[in-house]
């Protein structure tokens, strides 16, 4: 590991060069993070880019040509440069090589700023197509947040009433069809069985922000994600953390095919043009 520090009178937080992947967010001594424990599950916090999601048998074809990606892209398994590094704030880059142009062929500049406001953690994602043509693609986080007592301790409160409708899984895949989980609320009380069999994919929600609440405490982790369509909550049974996922950006659905500039979710990005996405973690 290439660990990164940057920290401020609230909080220190490490980030591993492999992935831009955050490690670890301490306040007063307090992990907030996940310990990726190998027998569990052995991430934290990957970057998901160029992709979200699986790719229907890991692959998409783009004008007529056929190429594959894993699991949520590259990036988490990238080295990443430091471009800039300050006490509160670095920039990791990563751009388009030949070797990443075997399964995705576009030329791209990718750069995770992380800053430190307060007790607040801020990640922006920004994306530069440096192709003669349009990129398509898709971005997103998977933070893991520790539940060292249990999922079972711990509520998600998101900030609006919402419907609590997911996409329903058909045959093991996540479809465009929906499901409910429960009546409509602005809270959803963490269980083993809710993660039986996958994960919770919310689509447009009302809400920008949830909040993980422990309930014997006064710990809890606000995450804010202005301007993402879907948000994830994942789990492996029997771990103790829960991972709050905002996407830009979904796996390829049942009933669907491989074309990527037909992928739901995709986004189009013009050429020489840059977009921008941000979440916040407030612990």
């Amino acid at each position: 590991m290439a660990m990164i520090t940057i920290k401020n009178k609230y909080l220190t937080v490490q980030i591993d060069r492999l992935g831009a992947e955050i490690k670890s967010v301490k306040r007063d001594n307090v992990e907030f993070m996940w310990e990726a424990d190998p027998d569990v599950w052995a991430g934290s916090a990957p970057v998901l880019f160029p992709i979200c999601g699986r790719l229907k048998d890991g692959k998409y074809t783009y004008e007529g040509k056929e190429y594959e990606l894993p699991i949520h892209g590259f990036a988490k398994t990238s080295e990443f440069e430091v471009e800039s590094h300050e006490e509160d704030r670095v920039v990791f880059f990563i751009k388009s090589t030949e070797e990443t142009k075997k399964g995705y062929p576009f030329d791209f500049e990718f750069r995770v700023l992380f800053s430190l406001n307060h007790a607040t953690l801020n990640v922006s994602y920004h994306i530069k197509n440096c192709s003669d043509g349009p990129m398509y693609c898709s971005v997103g986080s998977h933070e893991a947040y520790a539940c060292p007592e249990g999922i079972e301790e711990y509520t998600v409160v998101f900030d609006q009433e919402e419907e609590m409708d997911i996409l329903a899984y058909e045959d093991g895949k996540l479809s465009q069809n929906k499901m409910s989980l429960m009546e409509a609320s602005d809270r959803l009380p963490l269980n083993e069985e809710l993660f039986v069999i996958d994960s919770l994919v919310f689509e447009e929600l009302k809400s920008e922000k949830v909040t993980l609440v422990h309930h014997n405490s006064s710990k809890k982790i606000t995450v804010s994600f202005p301007n993402h369509p879907y948000f994830v909550i994942w789990h492996k049974p029997y771990g103790n953390y829960i991972c709050l996922e905002p996407w830009c950006g979904m796996g390829t659905l049942a009933g669907t095919g491989y074309e990527l500039t037909e992928k739901v979710g995709i986004m189009k990005i013009d050429d020489e043009t840059e977009i921008s996405h941000q979440i916040t973690f407030e612990v």
